[in-house]
């Protein structure tokens, strides 16, 4: 089976689609999409499955992926919250971006370029259906309660998560 192509930039800084594992394993530098869901002050993890080619076992955001070749980074966006939590219609606002560079084992490294998105939602309507594949379990936590762990466990948590938490809070999510 032939791996995901992706954008990644070259030392010539142009983009070319190469395979997703290639273009961590060369550490290059390449778009990726993050995705926030928001409840008050609360934010839904996952836990990424034990199977992932890295960072398995590892809380994370909602959902984090790679926008394929010539996909925008909207749509991507939306398709992989259907494909990791099955949840669809939500209204997804753009964030910003972030760039930043982490070593994330098994001789792999990322350098993304992230565009990210968040949405608000009510956890009583909302139905997440998440695939094992992708994630073995998910929870609701406070920001407040998340930031302290992230603090006193950083082990637990995917390099991007800590990064986005500790780094870029104001950015991603709307103020208290």
């Amino acid at each position: 089976m032939t791996e995901q192509l992706i954008p990644a930039w070259g030392p010539d800084g142009i983009a070319r689609p190469m395979e997703k594992l290639e273009v961590h394993r060369e550490g290059l530098r390449h778009p990726a999409v993050s995705v926030f869901l928001i409840d008050g002050s609360r934010t839904l993890l996952q836990r990424r499955a034990e199977t992932k080619y890295h960072s398995p076992g590892l809380w994370a955001n909602a959902c984090c992926t790679h926008p394929r070749w010539n996909e925008h980074n909207a749509i991507c966006a939306a398709r992989r919250l259907r494909e990791e939590l099955g949840v669809t219609g939500l209204t997804l606002r753009k964030r910003g971006r972030v760039e930043y560079r982490a070593d994330v084992g098994g001789g792999m490294t990322e350098h993304e370029v992230v565009a990210l998105f968040s949405a608000e939602v009510d956890p009583a309507t909302l139905t997440l259906q998440p695939d094992p594949a992708e994630v073995s379990e998910t929870r609701w936590v406070d920001r407040a309660e998340l930031r302290r762990e992230v603090e006193a466990e950083p082990a637990r948590f995917t390099a991007w998560l800590r990064i986005y938490l500790l780094e870029h809070e104001a950015q991603i999510f709307p103020p208290a």
